[in-house]
């Protein structure tokens, strides 16, 4: 008779200690290192408060510049870091959760007038819209990895996120490659820790700067700098915009864990210290594609066997010689089509073709840091990267075997090595310069059937190596409290056939008051052609192979931009940009009658023989009104007015491919706080652009050659339909003791709005056919973190 008894007492006793664990206040640490912006030299003695806490939470930097923060409940901080001759910062927003620490690397500006610690509102001080690079002040602006997880259909992608800017469109539903001022996707340039990277997409083409996933895991990276024009003098090699990816260094006082499961992929992320007594760090993350995972498991998940993986990894050596540091990527993707041996299910001439594509796309890096004396920091990094991108296919003849249709196997390589020192001569004055040289290696073949002459092309084939070298340097000068001016140069030089670019950059940024500025930025940029451009052959009347585009020059572009930026509240801004490119020594195909230009290229290598003598123009205003997240609410709306034309050789200037126009997006969020440990969010954006232009179809000469065919003479004549998307996403978050747990669901397109994507000649029916983009699609993912 006792055991019951004794049993319902224990079991009584067990529900009263969850209860009471649950009532307890969930907790985290807040800690990290604060440095200086320029020399990245610690600064002992600094101050971290947390803004509005009462009694007041702070901690104070050790001679190492660390600092910890003692144990706060889980929610939302603004935090406040002052230290004696430097500017105080506000970093507002700080998101912590159970499961993770918050980790953070914070610099300082010095102030220019050397006095007491000064004491500024914390309102002149939420810029979060500031990019982390302090030589860039125009056309810049920072992003945070919550973003590329918050905004509804980024899903951890920050080429997805950043549509939601002014001056970005993308290109397509069925991949994240983006125009950025009318400018091609390959004029978009990817660095991560400093260096240039190949395109990190999954389903990418050579020649482009897009793909269908990104291989880099947001679980890697920290905030981060987008640009859109007008660059700082470091950046070359590009004519539109530019990725610079940061990325985090693992936690190294504790081990912890991510894992999400989703649509997309099934990631697991560890990150830990390599020992107690060492600073050390490593975080490493790899995801598999569940649409892989379930096919093997015998499901039908539609008419193509789809796979991809990747993995990701930063490791962190601190030593007396300085900071080591191992970082890269790897991904792998591919998918393969087989036809149907049933000619009455051939319903389209696409569906009796059998293809295999591949791409497959790397980058390994080792990076040391040092601090010469304490103004100056000195950083090399070695960098191998590459890809390899294939794609088969056959078509299936009446009697169901396999005909030789098109081949093309695309692999590249490139050794970089960079050094890079930045020096500050004084408060006001500081320098940074450096150089990049790469080194190519590729190995290129494509072979196709003409359907005219029925026999097998040969356009590309190489195998060789170039070389590229980049040297830059650049001047900061704070003129006044209110008035900075960035000057530098850019050097841009290809060996192989000669061709050089000079580049002068100047930018400069006038604080009119504690609440407007005026920024105006200037600068003459290039961009090598595609390797692969390079090496096109043709054979000519009597049989000789040449390659005609040796020889070609760098396209280029002059970059002008004026931007007017106006605080409403400490929490929302407006900002008005106008900008206008020139850009000229283009290459374009060397026939008068030909429409053709690089400008308008959106993957691939061009084979055609080559000449740099096309022009372009593109010029906007760009309109950005955002509220940052405050009281659990954000919000970011953005246009853009804007026109991009070419000149080919035919003399005719014409709307690019990428002139949409005008575009339009409202982006925003509302998270609602349902209890102590969970947190429901609703985010939502609507997407609104002029279409994209395209080129009408030649029906009569498609038939002729038994595939889609243009009227050049019209290049880019006709704009497709306006495009229209809005996407939601749900969020609930559950912070446990010692784990963050969250549900998310992303409904893209969510009114199911039939978004034309362009026509094809159907060789089988002899009509021009309509394809459209993405429908309403649903993407549900679960992430505990612990």
């Amino acid at each position: 008779m006792k055991t019951p008894k004794f049993r319902i007492l224990f079991f009584l006793f067990l529900v009263g200690l969850a209860r009471v664990a649950e009532a307890q206040t969930i907790t985290q640490t807040i800690r990290g290192q604060v440095l200086d912006q320029v020399t990245r030299s610690p600064l002992p003695g600094a101050t971290v408060i947390i803004l509005d806490s009462d009694p007041l939470i702070g901690a104070t930097t050790d001679p190492d510049g660390n600092f910890k923060l003692p144990p706060v409940a889980v929610g939302t901080y603004h935090l406040k870091i002052s230290f004696v001759g430097y500017q105080d910062r506000v970093i507002p927003n700080v998101v912590v959760n159970s499961g993770k620490e918050v980790v953070l690397n914070l610099a300082l500006e010095e102030d220019i007038i050397r006095m007491d610690e000064l004491v500024i509102s914390a309102e002149s001080h939420l810029e979060k819209n500031k990019p982390l690079n302090e030589m860039a002040v125009v056309s810049a602006r920072t992003f945070s990895v919550d973003e590329t997880r918050k905004f509804a259909a980024a899903v951890n992608d920050p080429a997805r996120m950043v549509a939601s800017y002014a001056g970005v469109v993308q290109t397509s539903d069925g991949n994240n490659s983006i125009s950025v001022r009318g400018n091609a996707p390959f004029g978009l340039l990817w660095r991560m820790e400093g260096v240039d990277i190949p395109n990190p997409n999954h389903f990418a083409n050579v020649a482009t700067s897009g793909g269908g996933i990104s291989i880099i895991s947001s679980q890697l990276l920290t905030n981060s700098d987008f640009m859109t024009g007008a660059f700082p003098a470091e950046y070359g090699n590009a004519l539109a915009g530019v990725f610079d990816l940061n990325l985090r260094r693992g936690n190294n006082e504790k081990r912890e864990y991510t894992i999400q499961a989703g649509f997309l992929g099934t990631d697991v992320a560890v990150e830990g210290p390599f020992s107690k007594n060492y600073k050390g760090s490593f975080l490493v993350n790899y995801r598999y594609s569940t649409l892989a995972v379930l096919s093997r498991l015998g499901l039908d998940v539609g008419g193509a066997a789809t796979n991809f993986q990747d993995l990701s990894y930063h490791i962190h050596l601190p030593s007396k010689w300085g900071n080591f540091s191992f970082f890269g990527f790897g991904g792998l993707s591919d998918q393969t089509i087989e036809a149907k041996q049933d000619s009455s299910q051939w319903t389209d001439e696409y569906y009796r073709y059998n293809s295999t594509y591949f791409s497959n796309t790397g980058a390994a890096g080792a990076k040391h840091s040092l601090n010469l004396g304490a103004n100056t920091f000195w950083q090399t990094t070695l960098v191998l990267s590459g890809n390899n991108h294939g794609f088969r296919q056959d078509r299936l003849d009446e009697e169901y075997i396999p005909q030789f249709d098109y081949r093309q196997n695309f692999f590249n390589r490139k050794l970089t090595i960079s050094s890079v020192l930045n020096h500050k001569i004084s408060a006001r004055h500081a320098v940074r310069t450096g150089f990049y040289a790469n080194r190519y290696y590729f190995d290129l073949t494509r072979r196709f059937l003409n359907r005219e002459t029925q026999q097998v092309e040969n356009p590309l084939q190489a195998m060789g190596t170039a070389t590229t070298w980049q040297v830059f340097g650049q001047w900061n000068f704070r003129a006044s409290e209110r008035l900075t001016v960035n000057t530098g140069l850019h050097s841009l030089w290809l060996p192989s056939n000669g061709s050089v670019s000079v580049e002068p950059r100047l930018s400069a940024k006038w604080d009119m008051s504690g609440r407007q500025s005026l920024s105006i930025g200037y600068g003459l940029h290039s961009q090598m052609q595609p390797v692969g451009v390079y090496q096109a052959s043709v054979t000519d009347q009597s049989g000789t192979t040449l390659q005609p585009n040796k020889q070609l020059g760098f396209n280029k572009a002059h970059h002008y931009v004026l931007a007017f930026d106006q605080s409403l509240s400490p929490h929302m801004r407006v900002k008005v940009e106008t900008y206008y490119q020139h850009l000229f020594n283009i290459a374009v195909e060397d026939d008068p009658n030909s429409s053709l230009s690089t400008i308008n290229n959106e993957e691939g290598y061009i084979t055609d023989p080559l000449v740099n003598r096309g022009l372009g123009r593109n010029y906007g205003l760009e309109l950005t009104l955002e509220h940052f997240l405050h009281n659990n609410l954000y919000f970011l709306v953005s246009g853009s007015l804007y026109e991009s034309h070419y000149r080919a050789l035919d003399n005719v200037w014409r709307n690019t491919r990428f002139n949409a126009n005008r575009a339009i997006s409202l982006t925003a969020g509302k998270e609602f706080p349902m209890a102590k440990d969970r947190t429901f969010g609703v985010n939502f954006r609507t997407l609104y652009t002029g279409g994209l232009r395209t080129t009408p179809i030649d029906v009569q000469a498609s038939m002729a050659a038994g595939e889609t065919r243009y009227v050049e003479s019209e290049a880019y004549r006709d704009q497709l339909p306006d495009y229209f998307r809005t996407d939601l996403r749900f969020s609930l978050k559950r912070n446990k003791t010692k784990s963050t747990r969250t549900w998310s669901l992303d409904i893209q397109n969510v009114t199911n709005h039939q978004n034309l994507g362009g026509q094809y000649f159907d060789v089988r029916t002899a009509e021009v056919k309509k394809w459209y983009q993405l429908p309403l699609l649903p993407i549900l993912s679960y992430r505990v973190e612990f």
